[in-house]
């Protein structure tokens, strides 16, 4: 079926939080985490450990400059670490020297501050409990050299800058620990627990509502996608609900494509749900955010439904990342798999309203959409051109020849026929294939092999064509040639047309709903399969009946004319009643995109 939206997998748009493994320094699980070579701090959203478990070991306590120092971190099993050396009289200074790895396999340098070699990371996430590098000492080292590390040992567990011992060149004034001080702990806002389920009582009147299905109520209906605004004065409460068993999260945009958005994400961790803002940059993962400018924070969770509500000042100047809600925006809910407070791809595309809105505004009442019009029209001409046209198109070629055999504009009924459902065919595939392109300004990489698939029937279709076009004469020799192959090539469009459809149906650009539609779609093959069968049988019974014997001409003349016109009125009742149940599996799939 063309290419059923090529988009994958996946914010349609493709996908709102794209599929990640625990990860380590800005999300990093293959260890690229240069971003962060300065602070050594994870953006995970979570406050580091305060005991470090692990501990940095050196081969000599101390250098010359030239020296190569063995480095070893050590302690209990960890996915990610980020190991630098630093000046022990300026920690917060850049990192000094360079690095020699040992092994390769699960460690790699990395470039800070325009340095080759002068930090070392994991290069996966898979679990380790060693790491052994070497240290080069530059011609300008310090006095005095300390190496710090940050570990992480899941998502929200991990030490930042773990010191070692101090090392110093010979003959300098021995190293004196600065006077500790103690940092102020970040405050935590207060989280509390939600009594009562949210209600959709108030949508339209003082509440700004998205609602999926639209005008469902989160009271009663386990399923309902449920999101509202209440202005208050300079702030807006925020509430939220659906079915989930990781996450919910919603997010402000000023398009339709996933990239530069206010997003707060509701994760379900421990049996508790933890409330955080983030913003996204492109199509990665979110970067969570600090969490001070939420207020009222309270969650619930009951029958595999989330709820959270939070409150947050209308304008938030000097906040990064926070926009000014008075402004309007395209507006985000998604949900999916959670892990040790890690949000993993969205299970289904997210729900997105049609148009820009301001939620602060006049109370509204509306409704949103997980697939967008171009995909909705393009899955739906697909669906009308390989489930009806070419399907009926192919049968009247193969059986109907001498029911329909009279003239019509100067050819036979029955090829004139053919002929404008195959060209409907060839025509819908077109404008359906040319949607995604339009939608997406280019081939999407990340839909798997339903866009390769299309893209083999679009071309067959046209071969088609042209192959129709220079149809040899009836009895030209080449005509035998030309029958096989334009049925062979019929045959291969209808087969990987079907295949590509399957595949599109699960695609998130639009994921249909329920396992029915994979029992449709097969009993639609079944339906179209036995039609043949049905009619290659009767087409073989009806020339055994009028079989001309040499010895009876004119008597098996009239029982030929009379089977002859039975036969055509069975053809007759089984193609109406095939082209009902055609429809009937089309209206399935058409109505389960218009509710998309």
């Amino acid at each position: 079926m063309g290419i059923l939206q090529m988009t994958v997998p996946g914010f349609t748009i493709s996908a709102f939080i794209l599929l990640l493994h625990v990860s380590f320094v800005v999300n990093y699980p293959s260890g690229k985490i240069t971003k962060s070579c300065h602070g050594m701090i994870p953006e995970h959203g979570h406050t580091p450990q305060s005991h470090p478990t692990h501990h940095i070991s050196v081969s000599q306590m101390t250098f010359r400059p030239g020296d190569r120092i063995k480095v070893t971190l050590s302690g209990p099993p960890f996915k990610g670490f980020l190991l630098e050396a630093r000046d022990a009289e300026n920690l917060s200074g850049p990192p000094v020297g360079s690095f020699t790895l040992i092994d390769s396999h699960v460690s790699q340098l990395l470039t800070c501050e325009d340095v080759q070699g002068s930090a070392v990371s994991h290069r996966s996430p898979s679990k380790k409990t060693e790491i052994k590098v070497y240290w080069d000492a530059p011609s300008s080292a310090p006095n005095h050299i300390n190496f710090l590390a940050t570990v992480v040992e899941k998502y929200k567990i991990y030490w930042v800058k773990i010191p070692s011992p101090v090392i110093s060149q010979p003959n300098v004034l021995p190293f004196t620990t600065p006077e500790a001080t103690i940092a102020p702990m970040p405050t935590v806002p207060s989280v509390s627990h939600l009594t009562r389920s949210f209600n959709a009582s108030d949508c339209g009147n003082k509440k700004f509502c998205i609602r999926s299905p639209l005008n469902c109520d989160p009271e009663r209906e386990l399923a309902c996608v449920f999101l509202s605004f209440t202005r208050d004065d300079q702030s807006v409460m925020v509430e939220m609900s659906g079915p989930s068993k990781g996450y919910l999260s919603l997010a402000f945009s000023h398009d339709r494509w996933m990239g530069d958005d206010d997003a707060y994400v509701c994760i379900l961790e421990d049996q508790i749900v933890h409330i955080q803002p983030s913003h996204l940059t492109g199509r990665s993962h979110p970067v969570m955010d600090s969490g001070d400018p939420l207020e009222d924070m309270a969650w619930r969770l009951a029958d595999g439904v989330m709820q959270c509500s939070f409150r947050r000042n209308i304008t938030l100047p000097g906040v990064k990342n926070r926009f000014d809600l008075n402004a309007s925006y395209y507006i985000f809910v998604a949900d999916g798999a959670a892990a040790d407070g890690h949000i993993h791809k969205h299970s289904q595309q997210p729900l997105i309203t049609y148009e820009k809105y301001n939620v602060t505004g006049d109370p509204k009442n509306i409704g949103g959409s997980r697939s967008l019009l171009l995909l909705k029209v393009h899955g739906a001409l697909m669906f009308v051109a390989w489930m009806i046209t070419v399907s009926v198109g192919v049968l009247i070629a193969r059986f109907f020849k001498p029911v329909w055999s009279k003239a019509l504009f100067g050819d036979a009924a029955w090829f004139q026929v053919h002929r404008t459902l195959m060209l409907t065919t060839a025509a819908l595939t077109f404008i359906a294939f040319l949607l995604p392109f339009i939608y997406r300004g280019g081939w999407n990489w990340r839909a798997g092999y339903h866009p390769y698939l299309g893209f083999i029937v679009m071309v067959l279709a046209v071969l088609q064509l042209l192959l129709a076009a220079f149809r040899p004469p009836l009895h030209d020799p080449r005509r035998k040639m030309f029958n096989w192959t334009h049925w062979s090539m019929g045959t291969a469009a209808r087969i990987i047309a079907v295949a590509a459809m399957f595949l599109g149906m699960d695609l998130p650009g639009l994921n249909l709903p329920g396992p029915w539609k994979t029992y449709a779609m097969t009993g639609f093959v079944a339906w179209h399969v036995g039609t043949e069968i049905i009619l290659e049988i009767h087409a073989y019974r009806l020339s055994r009946k009028v079989e001309i014997l040499d010895d009876d001409r004119i008597q098996i003349l009239q029982s030929f004319t009379a089977a002859e016109a039975e036969g055509y009125v069975f053809k007759k009742v089984v193609l109406a009643i095939y082209v009902c149940g055609n429809l009937t599996f089309l209206t399935m799939f058409l109505s389960a995109i218009n509710r998309l």
